[in-house]
């Protein structure tokens, strides 16, 4: 029978593999190896072969029922009984019984039907079949006393079991038909391989070969069923229901009333199988990069992305915005939406800002799991970027106190008494272009070119990172200690969403990409000017290994039960400030071809919008179709010439009484950010975040103003006060958008000189007259023209509270120079940085940081204090 199958699902071009337990297999080894099956994506039907006596209903409902080809399991069964044949699998035994009479002509209408030795399913499914054919079933066993008496009424007998020896065959009348469908499988023998038909009675075949090529057929369409299921499809997803209070509670009072779905059912509701996701506690997952190559043909859907106008220092609700828009389309218009946003950074969260997941009924939730720490992301980036940093100073240090001979001796040791390259020192010796493998054979010169980096400790750009705000860390000595041997220098932190690993993490699109971004990292220059690697340091695959799962996203919900991508953090008045790469390409084959994918850009859109375009899209060649742009009646008031806004100080009365002079005077920056977004050719939608202390005059007056300015449409949004149903606008303004030919364009060509390219950033996106370079940033402009980096992408280190480098200069100033302080390369994450002013990479903590509000109830175990 093993080679009846393998023939037959060769023919099929399916494989089979057949896994053989030892014959004293208890149940649970049995269950254990069905559930192993269960989860595994490569096999799409299972069938069992053991004797009767292992068969146990718990066996036999292990199996998953669409993997269930032999058609055995309960839920099979009920949908049979149904009436769902075409939802279920139907036993291939039975089948061929009934396919075997009817090919013979027999007419099983008003017949009497004696099925004997059944069992179980085998038995239940015939006798529904039967019974739909019109015929009269009994059952019996063989030890029945009243068999024989029941084989002269039988019209037709289907043998379950092997007939015992002493059932004579003379029980059965002369024409009736006989049909077996025993096999003891055990032995591999037929249990009646030709019993015998009495009178004029149809010739009665054995089922067992009929059945096996039915049991092939079962499991070739459960594999095109599962082919059916991969691709696009309305997502068949629970979304959760809310229940708005008014005045709407703390952000997270309404995270906690709000029960989340299980991660895995969420990740099965949106098409991801089981082995495609790795979880972490009840609510969040991470999802593999293996999802991508199953679903490489399945087309994108419209990819938007949210910005904003230049914000008060306390944000005006982009993430909030976001995760109210996806909750419109999926919850309300059921339309497959996902939401992609920036992990956190504890700086913030303990700082002056708060969380980032979003807020009053537009929400990720658990919030305090999406705040704090999460998946362990931005701990692994920490991780990576200081054991590059202590690689650097470690090497310098062994460089200035030992020969070349013992340097050399000591990267190239000997370890039981072999010798020899790593592969990452034999790629180094390529660089150098030294073709040799055997460390022996090198030569004094070529021994101090591979040992010797050389590095020129004033170059050197790499600093140490932390995700806590420390002003005291800005600057520091490193290197005091007398174990150093003298060897101290100048250094600094940064906030570790500044890392260029964390560049790297956002913007790479495979594991193996990010190895090869991570080994180009420029972390200083030699002594001869050359730049200096990751690859140089040897340190590229310890790298990797600590960023292995930092690279697939975490799967989380909003408080309607819609999906959420959430990964990569990188600020965007430091770095490019944009969710991953990998995130947004998954997310686009999940939601398929009708669907919408929503990711957010940092801070104004002439900070993280213009960076999302020149850098993000350029890494990915993903197509924007449409830019939701954030704007809030308090940010234009203060660019209109209100009066300071202070994160922890109450606002003014400007601000919370109707002032529409204040309004039509600030409403120049929102017109300045739909400008730098036509600027790309993508239209606009303004979604103005309505807060309570708006007037519907002031609402009315920003649509108005906003649609002039050239955008495609403006609307209100209510999510926070409501939830998605407050976003319904919104989100159908953005599909009549999204329609629209997209005339996407980069604002310049990456081959301009590195000065060109900052100065068109400065006057068509700022509007500044022009820039000014220190003698520093144009040193190392030149140093990395002559390395050969001038063809990158730029992304500008600015404040986001101006469109100028002025934090103060409000609305849209005029007339000034961009004063570019330093320039820096990340060439692992594929762009050039200039620092604008005296930008900072590391916040401070205010007088008052958020830090005295959040606290942990030791008895419930509940974190009180973020927002």
């Amino acid at each position: 029978m093993q080679e009846i199958n393998q023939n037959l699902a060769e023919e099929a071009g399916l494989n089979i593999t057949h896994i053989c337990l030892p014959a004293d297999s208890g149940e649970d080894e049995i269950i254990d190896e069905i559930l192993k099956i269960n989860e595994d994506t490569r096999v799409h039907g299972l069938a069992l072969q053991i004797s009767e006596t292992s068969f146990s209903d718990k066996i036999l409902n292990a199996l998953k029922p669409e993997k269930d080809v032999d058609g055995v399991t309960d839920v099979n069964l009920g949908k049979l009984v149904r009436g769902d044949a075409r939802e279920c699998f139907v036993s291939p035994v039975a089948r061929a019984v009934i396919e075997l009479l009817e090919k013979s002509g027999v007419n099983l209408d008003g017949k009497k039907i004696l099925v004997i030795g059944a069992h179980g399913s085998l038995e239940a499914t015939l006798q529904c079949l039967f019974q739909r054919k019109g015929s009269m079933t009994m059952s019996s066993q063989w030890k029945t006393p009243q068999l024989q008496s029941k084989l002269h009424e039988a019209d037709i007998v289907i043998l379950g079991s092997p007939k015992p020896e002493e059932i004579p065959l003379s029980w059965i009348q002369p024409g009736t038909t006989v049909l077996n469908c025993s096999h003891d499988f055990l032995s591999g023998k037929l249990g009646c391989s030709s019993p015998g038909v009495h009178g004029t009675g149809p010739i009665a075949e054995d089922v067992s070969l009929l059945a096996a090529a039915l049991r092939i057929q079962n499991m070739v369409s459960s594999r095109r069923r599962w082919f059916r299921e991969q691709q696009y499809r309305r997502w068949r997803l629970h979304c959760l229901k809310l229940q708005p209070l008014s005045p709407v509670p703390s952000d997270i009072e309404i995270s906690r009333a709000q029960t989340p779905k299980a991660v895995d059912i969420l990740a099965k509701e949106i098409g991801l199988l089981a082995d495609e996701i790795e979880i972490y506690g009840k609510s969040k997952a991470k999802v593999r990069l293996s999802l991508l190559e199953r679903l490489k043909d399945q087309a994108d859907g419209k990819y938007v992305l949210v910005a904003g106008i230049t914000p008060t220092p306390l944000g005006e609700g982009k993430s909030t915005v976001t995760i109210g828009l996806v909750q419109a389309l999926t919850a309300h218009l059921n339309i497959n939406s996902f939401a992609c946003l920036r992990q956190p950074s504890q700086g913030p969260t303990f700082g002056v800002k708060g969380g980032a997941a979003g807020g009053g009924y537009a929400q990720v939730i658990p919030m305090e799991e999406f705040n704090l720490h999460l998946t362990g992301d931005i701990h692994a980036i920490t991780a990576a970027n200081n054991l590059l940093a202590a690689a650097i100073d470690t090497r310098i240090l062994h460089e200035n106190t030992q020969t070349d001979k013992a340097l050399y001796n000591r990267l190239v040791a000997s370890v039981n008494g072999v010798r020899e390259f790593s592969k990452i020192q034999l790629a180094r010796l390529k660089k150098l272009g030294i073709n040799k493998t055997d460390p022996s054979t090198l030569t004094e010169e070529e021994m101090r070119k591979f040992a010797r980096l050389d590095i020129d400790p004033s170059t050197i750009t790499w600093q140490r990172v932390m995700d806590t705000n420390d002003r005291f860390l800005r600057k520091i000595t490193i290197g005091q200690g007398s174990t150093e041997k003298g060897y101290s220098r100048q250094a600094q932190f940064d906030i570790a969403v500044a890392s260029e690993v964390m560049a790297v993490l956002a913007l790479t699109d495979s594991l193996a990409d990010m190895k090869e971004r991570l080994d180009r990292m420029v972390v200083a220059s030699d002594s001869n000017g050359q730049p200096v690697t990751t690859g140089d340091l040897g340190v590229t695959g310890a790298l990797t290994v600590l960023m292995k799962d930092a690279i697939k996203p975490n799967l989380m919900q909003t408080l309607e039960g819609t999906p959420v991508f959430v990964h990569a953090g990188p600020f965007a008045n430091i770095a490019h400030g944009n969710s991953s790469v990998l995130a947004d390409k998954i997310a686009l084959k999940l939601v398929g071809e009708e669907g919408y994918v929503v990711t957010e850009a940092g801070f104004g859109a002439d900070i993280g919008m213009e960076k999302f375009f020149n850098i993000k899209c350029r890494a990915s060649g993903l197509v924007p179709s449409v830019v939701v742009l954030v704007a809030t009646v308090r940010a234009l008031k203060m660019h209109g010439g209100g009066p300071s806004v202070t994160a922890g100080v109450p606002l003014k009365k400007e601000y919370t009484e109707e002032n529409l002079q204040l309004v039509a005077d600030g409403a120049c920056n929102l017109e300045k950010q739909i400008q730098i977004a036509h600027l790309f050719g993508v239209p606009v939608v303004v979604a103005l975040n309505v807060f309570k202390t708006d007037t519907r005059a002031e609402i009315d007056l920003v649509c108005e103003l906003a649609k002039r300015a050239g955008a495609f449409n403006a609307v209100p949004c209510y999510h926070w006060s409501i939830g998605g149903k407050g976003s319904v606008d919104l989100a159908q303004a953005v599909r009549e958008a999204a329609s629209k030919k997209s005339r996407f364009q980069f604002l310049y060509d990456v081959q301009l000189p590195i000065v060109e390219k900052i100065r068109t950033i400065a006057q068509a996106v700022y509007g500044a007259e022009d820039i000014e370079l220190s003698p520093e940033a144009q040193s190392k402009i030149d140093r990395y023209t002559e390395q050969g980096f001038g063809n990158l992408p730029i992304c500008m280190a600015k404040t986001h509270l101006s469109l100028s480098h002025q934090p103060v200069k409000k609305g849209v100033p005029k007339d000034f120079i961009l004063p570019i302080s330093d320039v820096r390369a990340s060439i692992g994450a594929g762009f050039i940085y200039p620092l604008v002013g005296t930008m900072s990479t590391m916040p401070g903590l205010p007088t008052r940081p958020c830090f005295y509000d959040i606290d942990l109830d030791t008895e419930t175990e509940q974190v009180k204090g973020l927002f």
